[in-house]
């Protein structure tokens, strides 16, 4: 489950067409704001494997709703995607809890690759009771 925050509508429209035709991944959701982001993926806690997140919102940051992440599980995936990658951006989301950095303008190949190799959620399986002898 691929959750995008994204303050362009017209961007993230593109983006989760993208995710489909690149990458063969599907969109669960998206919004424009920090508190929305925020408030989804806690709702969705242990559901969703990848959060896209821009630093620019409507509302709040793109670093506050890395920042908010920061417990979750390790198959749970948080990608900053922005047109402001720079150094300084790059390490301090990177010390917030963001797994990559990517810049939109240059990097989207880059991007769709890490996102094509996520592996699947794990499934938990539960073993069987061993019925007495």
């Amino acid at each position: 489950m691929i959750y995008l925050v994204e303050d362009n509508a017209a961007l993230r429209d593109s983006l989760m067409a993208m995710f489909k035709e690149i990458a063969g991944l599907q969109v669960s959701g998206a919004c424009g704001t920090e508190e929305e982001a925020v408030e989804w993926l806690r709702r969705h806690e242990g559901q969703w494997q990848l959060a896209v997140v821009d630093l620019f919102l409507l509302q709040g940051s793109g670093l506050g709703v890395v920042t908010s992440l920061r417990e979750r599980e390790p198959w749970q995936k948080i990608v900053v995607l922005t047109n402001y990658a720079t150094p300084d951006i790059r390490r301090r989301a990177l010390a917030l809890g963001a797994d990559a950095v990517f810049d939109k303008g240059r990097e989207l190949d880059a991007f769709f690759a890490y996102c094509s190799k996520l592996q699947p959620r794990p499934v938990v399986s539960h073993p069987l009771p061993i019925p007495p002898s």
